[in-house]
């Protein structure tokens, strides 16, 4: 144990002195699904215009302006078909005076072509009036030929999209920072990326401690609970963006703890152990973390690294442990062992962690400002609580949910925000406006 183990340490020093250890991960190339979540450490450029040619946006005739002016619905324009252009076809036909080329979409303009008739605007080839799709060119191949009538003008330029309307060539595509999801990816083998470099998602480990825990599916004996927090804490890791192993639950052993860590570190960026880490005779986290030596924030040269157990001015999760261990210097996190403590712990420092080693744009939460529906009776003077809370982003309200016990996980589940009380406020009156920590 350090020398700060008596201090009451605030939220946002912990919180600092944390962060202030820590540093983005070494960037790695990936191919492009595997850098889904990742961040991008590079800016990606655009090699060639997008589109790369004039298309069409439409599935219609390709035609020149000059056929299609008098057309109209009594008197459409009759034009000679010379071919189809289908998109990722072949050798493009020429449309000359009097003619269209029938065109999918996506399609290129031929050479004459200086606009498209959407199908809808002509009689699709069938000698009648507007039609409403292309018959199938499976179905009828000499669709491609024989005469069309337009019942419509045309525009130059219309529904034809012009090279580079996307993206022109050596425009950022994406900046350095970006956070690649989805549309992302779509974007980057879209300009011909096959491979990205990024930072690469951490790896977290997560651990329960406790003779008490059973495995969920498991019958239950006297005295002993299903172990949710590392089933929590492994979402939770996930979902803020890491890779998350679950080991499950450790037995109150010193010895067999200490192992299944040190065995852990092999695969782990942070570890996250929940439980142990109060002030009773079988809190074997503290114990088993402590004799590693050293003190918090210190460049200890000893093998084993350093962990410091603190008291900290926040409800729940006033019992907080947190050091580097291993020959790595790996992170870890020393959770309480109740699960809205462990949970509310995890995101108040394990998610900004996680955050910060994928270099990720935004390592905190969204914080809003709402207006507290019902009355909060009573918050501990000097220390930060907090409530589980709905939040109503139409009416700019939040609502408790549940109370203040640091069991209740039914509340939690039931909840999408975290309601924050400052150390300074004892209660909160209906109406009251709040920070609200928004957890989707």
């Amino acid at each position: 144990m350090s020398h700060g183990a008596d201090r009451v340490w605030s939220v946002t020093e912990h919180l600092e002195s944390i962060l202030g250890q820590l540093t983005p991960l070494e960037p790695i190339e990936l191919q492009l699904l595997d850098a889904q979540g990742c961040v991008l450490v590079e800016d990606a450029t655009v090699p060639v215009a997008l589109p790369q040619f004039e298309n069409s946006s439409m599935d219609g005739y390709a035609v020149r302006v000059a056929d299609t002016q008098a057309a109209t619905g009594e008197h459409p324009a009759v034009l000679d078909v010379v071919g189809d252009v289908a998109a990722g076809g072949g050798e493009l036909p020429t449309v000359r005076p009097g003619q269209a080329a029938r065109i999918m979409t996506g399609a290129p303009i031929p050479p004459g072509a200086e606009a498209v008739v959407p199908v809808e605007w002509t009689d699709g080839g069938a000698g009648g009036g507007p039609v409403t799709t292309m018959i199938a060119h499976s179905l009828d191949p000499a669709g491609a030929s024989g005469e069309v009538r337009v019942h419509r003008p045309a525009e130059a330029g219309q529904f034809i999209r012009a090279r580079g309307s996307d993206v022109a060539a050596g425009e950022l595509a994406l900046a350095a920072g970006t956070e690649l999801g989805p549309p992302q990816i779509g974007l980057l083998a879209a300009i011909g990326r096959s491979t990205v470099t990024v930072r690469p998602r951490p790896r977290v480990v997560v651990l329960s401690t406790g003779s008490e825990l059973v495995q969920p599916g498991e019958p239950l004996g006297p005295g002993r609970i299903h172990d949710s927090n590392s089933f929590t804490l492994t979402a939770a890791a996930r979902a803020a963006g890491a890779i998350a192993y679950r080991v499950g639950a450790v037995t109150d052993e010193v010895e067999t703890l200490r192992a299944t860590i040190e065995d852990q570190l092999i695969r782990a960026d942070i570890v996250v152990t929940s439980g142990g880490v109060s002030v009773g005779a079988y809190d074997v986290v503290k114990e088993a973390l402590s004799s590693f030596g050293g003190s918090f924030g210190e460049d200890s040269e000893e093998a084993g690294g350093h962990v410091e157990f603190r008291k900290l001015a926040m409800q729940p999760g006033k019992p907080q442990g947190f050091g580097r261990i291993g020959p790595d210097r790996t992170p870890l996190f020393a959770l309480p062992g109740n699960p809205v403590s462990a949970y509310v712990s995890f995101e108040v420092f394990v998610r900004p962690a996680i955050r910060t080693l994928m270099g990720a744009p935004s390592v905190h939460r969204e914080v809003v400002q709402a207006a507290c529906v019902t009355a909060i009776d009573r918050s501990p003077e000097g220390r930060r609580q907090f409530l589980r809370g709905h939040y109503d982003r139409t009416t700019g309200t939040v609502t408790p949910v549940g109370g203040s016990g640091s069991h209740l996980i039914r509340a939690l589940a039931h909840a999408d925000a975290l309601i924050v009380v400052p150390e300074v406020a004892t209660s909160v009156a209906a109406g009251e406006k709040v920070d609200v920590v928004l957890l989707d």
